[in-house]
């Protein structure tokens, strides 16, 4: 793949232009949590967007779904305004003119990838958080709209309190232990990311890139989790979230579930995974597993693994999975002694990595994936 930064984007070696992920990320649970508060975010107390109302006035579930739908078309947007101003910055100061010649067509066009020169040019920003989305509508339309248990105003109280006091702390518990969560093959919380996600894919679609009608074939954005490690920093700039997330921890990354959340094994995992528009989401629909080396020390556990992988990408039209085979004892005795473990390597997300060189939140991140098992 030419210029891309991750390994999970659809791609033509030699053929594909300029770039697959995009140079902008949207973060989800903080977009919701702007919906909440009018368009207000909460970690800067900036106005983001226009504002669709406050979450304690909104009297359905239906209510904040649409300011939801309005909120992120309205922050899609100013993200393509972003990336045009780069991209326009980037034609006129870093033509890239090796990458260019060693790419379709770009000699026989005498243009640059960046002025359109490739045979495709496609582009897909990247959504982040997208676990956690789900965690937080779900909790939010059953424990708050459906049975009642929590207040809006008690919950937008505890999330500002950021869970601290012993009611916000119950609070907290509920929204964790009682609310469904998406990676268990639950439609009900698998099926609302699903609708939240189509509001930026339908919106994305509108908006051709710079080089559009330049002479690459597409020359349009699409949709993609390939959040790299952003899942970490953009989880830094995040307050509390209706998942019950603490404010500053990091995010699920990729479309993967959120950590110990996914209680019915990896073939459940797979299951709500695929139920995303992935035919749509061709920028990356990054999945990571981690089991242990005990797990497959068999045969057959070996061959029920390829087996459940071949299932995914055959019946289910998964998109991506990659695995970390590696114990949690040894990542930990890693973060401890990096200099009895110099060569362990990592998958974070479209790449691997020397696991000594990640920060400690990216490598706490890791240790904390589930570890699933095919029992």
């Amino acid at each position: 793949m030419i210029k891309g930064k991750n390994a999970v984007e659809t791609a033509v070696p030699g053929k594909w232009g300029y770039r697959c992920t995009g140079m902008s990320y949207i973060n989800f649970p903080r977009m919701l949590l702007c919906t909440m508060n009018n368009g207000v975010d909460l970690t800067s107390n900036k106005r983001f967007t226009k504002g669709y109302g406050y979450f304690t006035e909104m009297e359905s579930y239906e209510e904040l779904l649409k300011a939801w739908d309005k909120t992120i078309r309205e922050i899609t947007r100013y993200s393509v305004i972003v990336e045009n101003v780069i991209d326009k910055a980037s034609e006129r100061d870093v033509p890239d003119i090796l990458c260019s010649a060693l790419t379709d067509d770009c000699i026989a066009r005498g243009k640059t990838i960046k002025e359109g020169g490739a045979v495709y040019d496609f582009i897909s920003g990247l959504q982040v958080g997208i676990a956690n989305m789900a965690d937080c509508l779900a909790a939010i339309k059953k424990l708050v709209y459906e049975e009642k248990k929590i207040t809006r105003q008690e919950l937008w109280d505890a999330i500002l309190d950021d869970f601290s006091s012993p009611e916000n702390k119950k609070i907290q518990e509920m929204l964790i232990r009682e609310a469904p969560k998406y990676g268990n093959d639950d439609d009900y919380v698998d099926q609302l990311i699903v609708e939240a996600y189509d509001s930026y894919i339908e919106e994305i679609e509108k908006y051709p890139n710079t080089r559009y009608n330049r002479g690459p074939i597409g020359g349009i954005r699409y949709a993609g989790t390939s959040s790299i490690s952003a899942n970490v920093g953009q989880g830094m700039s995040t307050m509390a979230t209706p998942d019950g997330r603490n404010a500053f921890e990091p995010l699920a990354e990729g479309c993967s579930p959120a950590h110990n959340s996914d209680k019915n094994g990896p073939t459940a995992v797979f299951k709500s995974v695929s139920k995303l528009r992935t035919n749509k989401i061709t920028g990356g629909v990054l999945l990571n597993q981690k089991m242990t080396p005990q797990m497959l020390s068999t045969e057959e556990n070996r061959q029920k693994l390829e087996l459940l992988i071949k299932t995914f990408f055959n019946r289910l039209h998964g998109y991506h999975v990659q695995y970390n085979i590696v114990s949690k004892e040894t990542l930990i005795d890693a973060q401890k002694h990096p200099e009895n473990h110099k060569d362990l390597i990592v998958r974070v997300a479209g790449y691997s990595a020397f696991f000594n060189v990640l920060s400690k939140k990216t490598q706490d991140d890791i240790i904390g994936r589930t570890e699933q098992s095919l029992m």
